[in-house]
């Protein structure tokens, strides 16, 4: 009995290494992928027109797609960009659409450290918007004046007090006579449609509001300042941390935000009409159709971020007190992924 025992146990012990070599060669050859966690992408952009991009992308999952279904993509409503860098350097967002001024103010105040702008989104779409019967005809008129802009030191709170400046004008802190009121825009729609304040420098669609249901008048379509009327209205920045970490995904990113731009200008009613479907799901209204038709004319989607409007706007946001010094930009930029993408389609790259 026990020499047909011990004669089982030299027959199961082959058998059982046999059974450990294959497990431990299956372990090795397939759930590898399965074993990795799916990333998750934090993103934050504002229920705007001018940030087209992230919101058909993300509607129509563009976004999803080109990342793969192991990525998670989380996203942030913003109301204006000096809370998207607050929410960068806090590491609660990773990949943003935001103007250049924010950008601008982040990349300077974290030494060149925190963020990158990895590709453009919009061209124009802002404009000052006033009540006709606060009689602003010319510059000159707005002295005395109370003026709103969406956020302190946000894009176009930073064009409007430059504006100021240009034209021998300033703001009541800075020893001028022009009250500027930053606020966010609904309320500024709400203040102006009130009468408590006598116009507004916004982005769109607020614009188109400002004019269409506040019966507000353009005073001046910001293109009218800018060399062929381009100028970055929105980009896309990256966290460096995040950048060096998952290039991939980011590539990924910027590859989806070049095919829906170049939808976009190809397919306009279908673009505006997705566009409008999202803003109202995000906030809780949609635009009324000639606001919507105001604001895309006023606006060019683009992939480019116009690097010369954005030194500009360093110069602004200088002389508007926001810089204590005349920044050095010359990292601010990685447009590697974005000229990759481009080649592969066929696109001439920014260079």
């Amino acid at each position: 009995m026990n020499g047909k025992l011990s004669h089982r146990r030299w027959m199961i012990v082959p058998l059982l290494l046999t059974l450990a070599i294959i497990n431990s060669a299956c372990r090795v050859q397939t759930p590898a992928a399965a074993s990795v966690a799916p990333t998750v992408i934090r993103v934050g952009y504002f229920p705007n027109i001018t940030h087209s991009q992230a919101l058909i992308g993300l509607a129509r999952g563009d976004f999803q797609e080109a990342l793969g279904k192991n990525v998670t993509i989380q996203t942030t409503l913003f109301n204006a960009g000096p809370s998207v860098i607050e929410a960068l350097f806090a590491g609660q967002i990773d990949l943003a659409y935001i103007g250049p001024n924010p950008a601008i103010n982040g990349y300077v105040q974290s030494k060149g450290e925190a963020l990158r702008i990895v590709a453009g989104a919009t061209s124009g779409g802002a404009a000052l918007v006033v009540r006709p019967t606060a009689n602003i005809k010319v510059p000159a008129d707005l002295a005395g004046k109370r003026l709103a802009s969406p956020q302190l030191g946000n894009t176009q709170d930073v064009a409007l007090r430059n504006y100021l400046i240009v034209h021998g004008l300033n703001s009541v802190e800075k020893g001028g006579n022009v009250e500027v009121i930053p606020t966010q825009n609904p309320q500024i729609l709400d203040l102006f449609k009130q009468g408590q304040i006598d116009g507004a420098w916004v982005p769109e669609p607020w614009a188109s509001r400002l004019i269409v249901e506040g019966g507000g008048a353009l005073f001046l379509d910001e293109r009218d300042l800018w060399p062929r009327g381009d100028f970055v209205t929105a980009h896309i920045i990256v966290s460096t941390t995040f950048l060096k970490a998952h290039p991939e995904l980011v590539k990924a990113w910027l590859a989806a935000h070049v095919a829906v731009t170049q939808w976009e200008v190809d397919h306009p009613t279908d673009a505006q009409a997705i566009l409008n479907t999202q803003i109202g799901e995000l906030t809780g209204k949609k635009l009324n159709d000639e606001v919507l038709s105001q604001a895309w004319a006023r606006m060019r989607a683009t992939w480019d971020p116009i690097s010369a409007s954005l030194l500009q706007s360093a110069d602004s946001a200088y002389a508007a007190g926001f810089l204590k010094e005349k920044p050095n930009l010359g990292g601010i930029y990685d447009l590697t992924l974005l000229n990759e993408v481009l080649r592969a389609r066929g696109l001439a790259e920014v260079r």
